[in-house]
């Protein structure tokens, strides 16, 4: 699979961190976004499209110098419509599927995005391929068929594709995917020290 744009979306505003940002958050050394957007190309599917807030802001530094199409999003407080409708605009005209990747979930690897990408095809009726956890809960990435841009470009305010995937639920299949990798997202500062301490080996 070689032509799947991965829309990353990455213009939210960490409302729940309490003044951080949680994808300025450093793994490893690392800014959590600029993680997340190395594994999306490291995935080899397609073109990755992130979506921003609008520069200068540093989440525009951390993406800086990798091969990414970066999409501001100048409109952002009207929700998590407004990234999707500016990135589905900047994807190629051509694209059949795209894939959307939340930016904050750590867990999800390169192979994650591609075991998705591969679940494509298998049924002729499928419009919606949903990763999930190893117990079948679904998480993330999602991927849309073309048939539904249109319906996702029409979301507004913070009716995110939850909306699209419940209207078309009979057209979607799971893709389990290890552990919680699916659904572990670090929304405020608890989450993130359960995440480390359970990373850290005890003493």
């Amino acid at each position: 699979m070689t032509d799947l744009p991965i829309l990353l979306l990455a213009a939210g505003q960490s409302r729940r961190m309490r003044g951080r940002d949680k994808l300025m958050e450093p793994v490893a050394g690392t800014p959590l976004l600029r993680r997340m957007a190395r594994r999306a190309c490291a995935a080899g599917l397609g073109p990755v499209i992130v979506a921003l807030p609008p520069a200068p802001h540093p989440r525009h530094d951390a993406v800086a110098g990798l091969p990414i199409t970066p999409v501001p999003v100048p409109d952002l407080a009207e929700g998590i419509a407004a990234s999707l409708k500016r990135a589905l605009a900047a994807l190629p005209p051509a694209a059949e599927a795209v894939m959307i990747l939340l930016a904050d979930l750590p867990d999800l690897t390169t192979d994650d995005l591609q075991t998705v990408a591969a679940a494509m095809g298998a049924r002729a009726d499928t419009l919606i391929w949903r990763g999930a956890t190893a117990a079948g809960k679904p998480g993330h990435p999602v991927i849309f068929a073309r048939a539904l841009f249109d319906e996702l470009a029409a979301l507004s305010g913070d009716n995110g594709a939850q909306m699209v995937i419940r209207r078309h639920a009979e057209h979607m299949a799971l893709v389990p995917l290890p552990a919680r990798h699916a659904l572990n997202d670090l929304d405020t500062p608890e989450d993130w020290a359960a995440w480390r301490a359970a990373r850290t080996p005890a003493p």
